[in-house]
């Protein structure tokens, strides 16, 4: 809701079905049931979704445009440049989790979309446990995003990739 609320705010045409499809399944790969052993939790969750949506006869470019915002949606930055569906599952996920954005909304604004999807007390805290549940048995794939971040919470020992050491340590000489 939140991103279909910046859309109309930034005056953007959108289909609103991809933009729920989108939003519905960009967390779904942290579930079980949709994690694979070694895909990012946001490749789970776009393969979902195209799955989904492929069943039910949606066209091909609908579903790169839903699977890319799925994919996209915690590469801060880049998906604002894209196409509304990829810009706006974005939008909505920084302002409903990270409340990047909460000062844009109205309190009117903010208190219709809680009333129709309530917050838990201790949301983000259980937020933050949902994405460490949903990828601990991956860490591998958290390098170079912000799930790193995640673990590195929950688990003070680990130790993230570094895009650094793994230059200076490829098999290319010099």
């Amino acid at each position: 809701m939140f991103g279909a609320l910046e859309g109309a705010r930034r005056g953007l045409k959108f289909d609103p079905e991809l933009l729920y499809a989108g939003a519905m399944f960009h967390d779904v790969g942290l579930a079980s049931a949709y994690s694979s052993a070694t895909e990012r939790f946001e490749v789970d969750g776009a393969n979902a979704a195209r799955d989904f949506l492929s069943a039910r006869g949606i066209t091909a470019g609908d579903i790169d445009l839903v699977w890319t915002a799925i994919a996209l949606h915690t590469t801060p930055g880049i998906p604002r440049h894209m196409h509304p569906i990829v810009a706006l599952v974005t939008a909505g996920v920084e302002m409903d989790v990270l409340g990047l954005t909460y000062h844009e909304f109205s309190p009117e604004e903010r208190e219709a979309v809680t009333h129709a999807h309530p917050r838990p007390t201790h949301f983000k805290e259980e937020i933050i446990q949902a994405f460490y549940d949903g990828i601990k048995h991956k860490p591998e794939t958290t390098f170079g995003n912000v799930k790193a971040d995640v673990i590195a919470d929950k688990e003070p020992h680990f130790h993230s990739g570094n895009f650094c050491s793994v230059i200076r340590n490829s098999s290319w000489p010099g």
